[in-house]
């Protein structure tokens, strides 16, 4: 039985849908990337996973198993047992996540009081050791520093270590790089699969980056227009994607162009979820579209390695 079992979730504002049917599963210890451009609801799924949608926003079908309990339907009392404690999220931007005015030791003595019966002394050693475990030097004196005496990276790193604090089984990383230089980056990447390596945490990462996700992923679900498209392992995904988008995202990699050449990119932009066009929301940019693909919802559906929500998955002639 799958750790985390996210089956058709959907996330509606008012009468529009941002997540619409989307499922995954995550295996204890497992790496689990999820990628696409901004607005494929990359990060509403995170947010759906622990119930995090704000209003006038609402799960509005699905369900989000967890230890045998559906996290969507939990009530609110339930759920704070869960989330920051057994499922710990990490956000995109450090100096959003910490309290300016606060101590990075009392953010995380606070932390760990809400969901620990523990003394002062007691929280004060777990943090500092966490804080260790990251990798922050001169962990105890860091302790009783404000977040704005830290560079970015030391930020990331005291995020990461505060979502470490109860040692939760699922950790979700919505782009937690973004805002970093390229070594502080591999740094924190290097962290992230090394904690999950050694404690069998599951993560869920967040990135618009594929190359990111290939060197630290071992699955990969390519979401757009607030549908999974296509998922499988990660390396038959790269090696033979089955979808137009998710080859379109590989073949805009600078990797793959010509040295001085022109980027390729993928055509128009992405939909927003009062603007989904009748049958595949991906047919206005696909260069494999045909009338069908202006009627019919693909759904996914297996096909070799991976699962692919493509009329056309299977028959595609180019490749990557």
């Amino acid at each position: 039985m799958p750790l985390l079992e996210v089956d058709n979730l959907e996330v509606s504002f008012g009468k529009h849908q941002a997540l619409r049917g989307v499922s995954f599963t995550l295996e204890k210890g497992e790496r689990l990337g999820i990628v696409g451009e901004s607005g494929a609801g990359k990060s509403m799924a995170a947010f759906a996973v622990i119930n995090l949608i704000s209003e006038p926003g609402r799960i509005s079908g699905g369900s989000v198993r967890f230890d045998g309990r559906d996290l969507a339907t939990l009530p609110p009392e339930e759920l704070r047992k869960v989330r920051g404690d057994r499922i710990a999220m990490i956000f995109q931007d450090p100096m959003m996540t910490l309290n300016p005015v606060l101590t990075i030791g009392t953010q995380m003595v606070e932390t760990l009081q809400a969901h620990r019966e523990i003394s002062f002394a007691e929280a004060r050693r777990i943090a500092i050791e966490k804080l260790d475990l990251v990798a922050v030097p001169s962990a105890e004196a860091r302790f009783d520093s404000y977040p704005h005496e830290l560079s970015g990276g030391l930020r990331q790193r005291v995020v990461i270590a505060i979502s470490l604090l109860c040692d939760p089984e699922i950790i979700i990383a919505d782009e937690p790089t973004t805002a970093l230089d390229v070594t502080i980056q591999a740094e924190i990447m290097a962290l992230l699969i090394r904690l999950c390596e050694d404690t069998g945490m599951g993560m869920i990462l967040i990135t618009h980056d594929l190359a990111v996700v290939s060197e630290s992923c071992q699955r990969l679900a390519v979401m757009y227009a607030g549908k999974v498209i296509e998922e499988g392992a990660v390396n038959a995904i790269l090696q033979a994607p089955q979808h137009p988008y998710t080859r379109g995202l590989i073949n805009a990699l600078p990797q793959m162009n010509s040295r001085g050449g022109l980027l390729t990119q993928i055509r128009g932009t992405m939909p927003g979820i009062s603007e989904l066009p009748e049958g595949c929301a991906f047919h206005p940019r696909c260069d494999f579209a045909n009338a069908a693909c202006k009627t019919a919802i693909p759904e996914l559906r297996p096909l070799g390695a991976q699962n692919v929500a493509c009329i056309h998955a299977g028959a595609l002639k180019e490749t990557v």
